[in-house]
């Protein structure tokens, strides 16, 4: 009986711990008639170091399926193509990226 339970407990263990492959935003109200940008931060609030500048229409990919209040954890891609998770990541405030969804939808 304890062999079947710890069994089952594994199995149970196993299909929650999926990996997160991230999902595809990309900056967005952006106001061209002032900065264009919106900042990639160290840390997820407003007075943390500002890493770089984000112009109109850069993908990002989440690390983390759930925001952190109005922040959201991302890595910079080179294109809506480019999943290769190696550009820079940072934190970026919510109000300024679009979900990109790829389902054809």
């Amino acid at each position: 009986m304890k062999r079947i339970f710890a069994t089952l407990a594994a199995l149970l263990i196993a299909s929650t711990a999926q990996a997160y492959d991230g999902e595809l935003y990309v900056t967005c109200h952006l106001d061209p008639a002032g900065d264009n940008w919106v900042a990639l931060k160290a840390a997820p609030n407003i007075n943390s170091q500002r890493l770089m500048k984000l112009g109109p229409e850069t993908f990002l990919v989440t690390t983390d399926p759930y925001p952190q209040g109005k922040w959201r954890q991302v890595i910079v891609q080179r294109s809506m193509q480019s999943w290769d998770y190696s550009g820079p990541v940072g934190w970026v405030y919510t109000d300024y990226i679009c979900y990109v969804d790829l389902s054809g939808g």
